[in-house]
């Protein structure tokens, strides 16, 4: 693990059996309030992506959203914003997904993007995977191309990662517990 990683996993914090006993929260908050955590943790994402063939950064509702805007700005790329249910104006596409406790919905807006346009799917963490195969699948359906999904940690005990790639989304996290 290299100094950045090991720094990046130094600010994030622990919340024991939140938001449900047994369950380890790993919260992000801390490194938005460390400006060094937060530059490493853009410019490793940037570096990443500077030179590749991404047209569009889509970020996830609502924590994918700091991560995705700071990307979107420093890569001059437009950013679709993949929101809840019903937070959207205008004609909008929308999934719905299983949580571990229920279902969710998310939506983008019919226009975010179109055929060719090759997308990057931002969020702060993988878990099971499920809002961001939503993502997928409402880019798809508006025909453009997943390229990556991309997050700062990475749970792969809870096999997100792996529903990913075998939905033929590769992935990129920063670190994994």
């Amino acid at each position: 693990m290299s100094y950045d990683d090991c720094y990046i996993q130094s600010v994030i914090r622990d919340v024991a059996d939140w938001p449900s006993p047994g369950v380890t929260f790993r919260d992000i908050a801390p490194l938005f309030q460390d400006p060094k955590a937060l530059h490493i943790v853009i410019d490793a994402l940037c570096q990443r992506y500077i030179d590749s063939d991404i047209t569009h950064i889509a970020a996830l509702d609502a924590r994918g959203f700091l991560l995705g805007g700071a990307l979107a700005y420093k890569l001059n790329l437009p950013l679709i914003l993949v929101r809840k249910k019903d937070k959207l104006p205008g004609p909008t596409v929308r999934q719905e997904y299983q949580l571990e406790y229920g279902s969710a919905t998310v939506e983008i807006q019919q226009d975010a993007c179109k055929a060719d346009d090759r997308v990057l799917i931002v969020d702060d963490l993988i878990a099971t995977g499920g809002s961001i195969l939503a993502a997928a699948t409402l880019v798809r359906q508006l025909g453009a191309q997943v390229a990556e999904a991309a997050a700062i940690i990475d749970l792969p005990d809870l096999q997100g990662s792996a529903r990913l790639q075998d939905a033929d989304i590769p992935v990129h996290t920063l670190i994994a517990y």
